[in-house]
């Protein structure tokens, strides 16, 4: 009975996790509408993302959605479900219509470190961010903000999502194809100089995701390379066994068995 591991309630107990903290910065920019991935840049990353965080169980994962402005989609979390939610519903017209500028979503990202709060002399908790764009920057003086991230120990991932044929831009309503200021449909393009250099300046790394060339395993690779700070400490309810009891009355039987001796009288 005992080893059957006979369980009755429920007990709080502490356990202490070793994770990190993942910001996923995601554009949201009209030209992420392109289809030169199939069957949109946001559509596909979309579906990458969605496998991305359930290979971290234990570190919790926040989103971001820029364009020309940034805004928290979802506040770092381990509740994987709310934030598959949230995936699903990223469109490009949750943000207002801008050129992109990447300074704004890593300055947030910057903000929210800086109001983390943790205990006095315990370590910085571990952080990645992931951008995931086509790299096209319209955005100035990107420097200053990256010089922050390094030195606050940030390691800077990036995806560039699209190809360098580029494609045109669908319109979401109405048909048709986004003009530039001649008129002409304007055609973008995967920049990937961009995002390497974004990734090279804070020891992070560059990845791809194309039709043809999906990094996105290499990504998660290199996350959990990242190692975690063990630093938080988290209450679950955990199965109250009660295997002590059938366990004290085996004791008691075989006590009883060597102190009492029963002869056997054989006719």
């Amino acid at each position: 009975m005992a080893l059957l591991g006979p369980a009755y309630g429920v007990t709080q107990q502490p356990v202490r996790t070793a994770g990190k903290d993942v910001w996923l910065l995601v554009d949201l920019s009209r030209s992420m509408n392109a289809t030169d991935v199939i069957p949109s840049r946001l559509q596909k990353a979309k579906a990458e993302l969605s496998q991305l965080i359930n290979r971290f169980q234990a570190d919790r994962i926040g989103l971001l959605v820029f364009a020309a402005d940034a805004f928290v989609q979802c506040p770092l979390t381990y509740d994987q479900s709310a934030l598959r939610l949230f995936i699903s519903t990223l469109q490009t017209n949750l943000v207002p219509v801008g050129s992109t500028d990447l300074v704004p979503p890593l300055e947030l990202v910057l903000t929210r470190l800086e109001a983390t709060n943790r205990p006095a002399g315990s370590a910085a908790r571990a952080t990645a961010v992931v951008v995931i764009s086509d790299g096209e920057d319209f955005g100035e003086n990107i420097e200053p903000t990256l010089r922050l991230l390094a030195r606050s120990g940030v390691r800077l991932f990036t995806v560039g999502v699209g190809t360098l044929e580029g494609a045109r831009i669908p319109r979401l309503s109405g048909g048709g194809y986004v003009r530039d200021n001649k008129g002409r449909e304007a055609v973008t393009r995967l920049m990937p100089a961009t995002l390497r250099r974004l990734a090279q300046q804070s020891g992070g790394q560059y990845f791809e995701l194309t039709d043809q060339r999906n990094e996105f395993p290499l990504l998660v690779n290199a996350l959990n390379r990242l190692e975690g700070q063990a630093e938080q400490v988290r209450t679950v309810a955990v199965a109250d066994n009660r295997y002590r009891f059938p366990l004290l009355l085996a004791l008691v039987l075989l006590s009883l068995d060597i102190v009492f001796t029963v002869r056997v009288i054989r006719p």
